[in-house]
């Protein structure tokens, strides 16, 4: 099996593949907000690039539970100064974790390999036209944990 992403290619069986993740959000569960600042945040992806990492992920919006959702302004204003300081110095795919079709497009306009869509493409039929031009789509079944989410499973 060959696994392409953008200009990227990887051939299996093989090792397993660690894709670190760099949460560009105030209230992530993961890092608790230390890369909010663009250069803190590319920082943090080399090292995890030197530390052995073959995929970085960029997410901007949180989806830890209770999470406010952000507008796609907001998220755009966080994740793509990462994304683009970030492709222009890894020789390895970076991924754009986002629900938001716009946000995925703009992420792969500045130079995102994949899409990793935690909402299955389950939000907005529009995600399959953008994903379409992407050569990886990632597809993961999150059961919606952010506040309203939350609220309406109590």
């Amino acid at each position: 099996m060959i696994f392409r992403a953008g200009q990227f290619e990887f051939t299996f069986p093989r090792p397993t593949m660690i894709m670190g993740v760099v949460n560009v959000t105030p209230d992530s569960f993961s890092d608790g907000g230390r890369f909010l600042d663009p250069a803190a945040a590319v920082a943090r992806g080399l090292e995890m690039i030197g530390q052995g990492a073959e995929i970085i992920d960029i997410g901007g919006e949180s989806t830890r539970p209770g999470a406010e959702p952000v507008s796609e302004a907001e998220e755009l204003r966080r994740v793509l100064p990462v994304m683009e300081r970030l492709v222009s110095q890894v020789k390895a795919p970076v991924s754009i974790d986002t629900q938001k079709p716009s946000v995925a497009r703009a992420a792969l306009r500045a130079g995102a390999s994949i899409v990793n869509d935690i909402a299955a493409n389950r939000a907005d039929d529009e995600m399959w036209g953008v994903v379409r031009k992407c050569a990886a789509f990632s597809l993961s079944d999150w059961s919606g944990c952010n506040a309203r989410a939350w609220t309406l499973s109590k």
